[in-house]
């Protein structure tokens, strides 16, 4: 390992609850940062309670905090008092980086805007989460991934099996996690910019941005005056080699053929049916597509005589590119996600986590340590930040800070 790490020195407070604004402290976090988790007296962040929701899956571990709040350090903090938002200050003065997700109308009465920091420490990077952006009527409003990313974006939307179709449903953090690495890209480039110029600045991204940009791909078609006709069924699909079959073991394999000519020929003697391509019916593209429907009950046939473990001997054999649709049990185990580092172990837990989504040569991330409990580092916090014992004490008898 790199020593220093990358980011040692870094100093960042995390003031943002949930996981779109932690998570972007987490990859901080993973390449050297100190980050202080600062949460609220009493229950702390509201999303230390997820995991008991009787939607998620039941586990007597808490997972979802396991996973976003890694490698920080933990501070309970009264910020509704006047000495609570002073420990605050302090903290902010001495900082490099202030993450936060408050809503704005919160931000304005505890005194968390970028105003109000911004002209007191010029350098400090503020990166900001909303749901909706900063501006407009719409600014004020609450929302998280399942609201703002996935189903305002026009995700939810396009992924429904066809039209009529109930629209997808989407999974926790699924819209929060990518969020947060833009605002993570947003804090390193304001870095950037700081150590060329040095000026601080805000950072602003949003769910409904980033739903936008993962969708946007569909979005620029539509704006350039492209035409959506409903989503047929797979089985009237007229793209039978980026579709989905069923093996005999009942679990699906997407086909992904991005040279159609070339690998059709493949793809047929894959499947045992090398005769096809010849097959006036599916000889030229044109009258694949025209032919489509008979093409894939074929195709349906043939993959559903054999299981996985045969097509996935046949299909890479043949090389070509396919995807099984796996399952979160699996993933959690894979073995590839392993060897690249995908998993990471967790300290001494027994349990593995997810990396952050990029790597750099010759540059590994910190060793991973679990979550703080609430208020784990609240003493050691306040006396790196330069309160004395006597302090502390006097902070802790007001129950303005609690925990360690």
């Amino acid at each position: 390992m790199i020593d220093p790490p990358l980011f040692a020195g870094l100093k960042v407070v995390d003031c943002a609850s949930y996981i779109a604004g932690p998570s972007a402290a987490l990859i901080l976090a993973d390449l050297g940062a100190d980050v202080i988790k600062v949460e609220p007296p009493g229950e702390g962040d509201p999303y230390r309670g997820l995991y008991k929701r009787p939607a998620l899956p039941p586990s007597e571990h808490n997972w979802a905090w396991l996973m976003d709040n890694r490698n920080k350090r933990g501070l309970a903090i009264d910020l509704k008092v006047a000495a609570g938002r002073a420990v605050l200050e302090r903290l902010v003065s001495q900082a490099d980086v202030f993450v936060t997700n408050q809503p704005l109308p919160v931000r304005d009465r505890l005194k968390l805007r970028y105003a109000d920091f911004a002209e007191k420490y010029p350098r400090l990077i503020y990166a900001s989460i909303t749901a909706y952006g900063e501006a407009g009527e719409e600014a004020g409003k609450t929302g998280f991934d399942t609201t703002a990313y996935w189903a305002r974006s026009g995700l939810m939307d396009e992924v429904r099996a066809d039209h009529r179709t109930l629209p997808g449903r989407s999974v926790g953090g699924m819209g929060d996690h990518p969020t947060g690495t833009a605002l993570y890209a947003g804090i390193v480039t304001a870095l950037l910019r700081r150590e060329r110029t040095g000026r601080g600045g805000e950072v602003r991204a949003s769910l409904l941005g980033n739903g936008m940009w993962a969708n946007s791909f569909m979005i620029q078609a539509r704006i350039c005056g492209a035409l959506f006709p409903p989503r047929p069924p797979r089985a009237e699909s007229v793209a039978p080699f980026g579709t989905m079959y069923h093996s005999s073991d009942q679990r699906w394999i997407m086909l992904a053929l991005s040279s159609e000519e070339k690998q059709w020929p493949a793809l047929a003697r894959a499947v045992g049916r090398p005769e096809l391509p010849a097959d006036p019916r599916f000889a030229t593209a044109d009258a694949r597509r025209e032919n489509s429907q008979a093409l894939i009950a074929i195709l349906d046939e043939a993959f559903g005589a054999k299981p996985l473990s045969e097509w996935r001997r046949a299909l890479d054999g043949a090389g070509l590119t396919f995807g099984i649709v796996g399952t979160t049990a699996e993933i959690s185990e894979d073995a590839q996600a392993r060897a690249v580092g995908i998993l990471r172990p967790i300290g001494n837990t027994g349990f593995d986590t997810i990396d952050s989504p990029f790597t750099i040569s010759d540059l590994e991330k910190q060793p991973i340590v679990p979550a703080p409990d609430l208020g784990e580092h609240s003493s050691e916090i306040l006396h790196d930040a330069g309160y004395s014992e006597a302090e502390i004490e006097t902070l802790r008898k007001a129950g303005t800070v609690t925990g360690q």
